[in-house]
């Protein structure tokens, strides 16, 4: 009889250690790694996006780190395919893989799938992105407000591609039905946290470790592709504006923290809408370790 498969999905905020956490159980149950972080798979930017560092990654193998370039897009729909063909592979020789990130939506679409989109209204999605280059992004926040306002409280209401879309979808008047893929492994879902004031001292420490590895030079490295998708995200705006005389470098720098705060707890309050999640603080391995281990017995 085929053993059971076993995706451990470790998930939570920016900054609360999920990388750790992964790399120990990896290394506990023998396995690798998966990461579901929606900028780590882009090559040429790593200052600003967390990356594990050399000495992680050389420590157990990952999946889905620097597998693109900032010229590509990599939607959750891209990633879930790639991701259940990778694991049908993993799965012949692993019993467990872990599933590490803080892109909700991504981490939602190798767990269940996606709904099915209805076709781009080119004439809206042009409309749309003539608005948003004239009035920014709070023409598309207050657009998608007037159309569905429970939409606006759980999507990332600084990607501009999202609320285009999700104001796209709600302009059609479309009821998105969903009928869930079966898949092949059993999810175990552990959500970290940790006190808000404690969280939000590493996120700036973070920021500040960030600036003085180089993201301002990465970010110099990276001012012909800042059109892209991949580098529209906190770290990169913030420090692209301080390049357009926007902001000073340290008023550039306290809008990062800031936005990475904000970024944290959108993730915080999107976990907490989903069930069967099991909240530890990151430092609880025992625990965790427990718990996996009694989900799995």
């Amino acid at each position: 009889m085929e053993n059971k498969k076993y995706l451990i999905s470790i998930v939570g905020p920016t900054a609360v250690g999920k990388t750790a956490l992964a790399i120990e159980l990896a290394k506990h149950y023998k396995t690798v790694i998966l990461s579901a972080d929606s900028r780590q798979f882009y090559k040429e930017i790593s200052i600003g996006t967390a990356k594990p560092s050399q000495y992680e990654l050389n420590e157990v193998k990952h999946y889905f780190i620097d597998n693109k370039s900032v010229t590509e897009t990599y939607s959750a729909g891209d990633f879930e395919r790639d991701a259940m063909e990778l694991l049908s592979n993993l799965y012949l020789e692993n019993d467990i893989v872990i599933l590490v990130g803080g892109s909700g939506l991504y981490i939602k679409a190798l767990w269940e799938g996606l709904d099915e989109m209805p076709p781009v209204d080119e004439a809206l999605r042009q409309e749309l992105s003539s608005n948003f280059e004239q009035n920014g992004i709070t023409y598309l926040q207050e657009k998608l407000r007037e159309l569905d306002a429970h939409k606006l409280e759980n999507i990332d209401t600084q990607n501009p591609q999202r609320l285009m879309r999700a104001i796209e979808i709600a302009s059609q008047n479309i009821t998105l039905n969903k009928i869930k893929p079966k898949r092949p492994f059993e999810v175990i879902k552990i959500c970290l946290n940790r006190d808000r004031e404690k969280l939000y001292d590493t996120i700036n420490k973070r920021v500040d470790i960030m600036i003085n590895n180089g993201l301002i030079k990465e970010c110099e490295q990276m001012v012909d592709f800042r059109g892209h998708y991949a580098l529209k995200t906190v770290g990169y705006t913030e420090v692209f504006e301080f390049f357009d005389g926007i902001h000073s470098l340290p008023k550039a720098i306290e809008l990062i923290k800031q936005h990475s705060r904000n970024y944290a707890k959108r993730q915080i309050t999107w976990f907490k809408r989903e069930a069967d999640f099991q909240w530890f603080e990151p430092n609880e391995t025992t625990k965790i370790i427990e718990f996996i281990n009694n989900k799995m017995a």
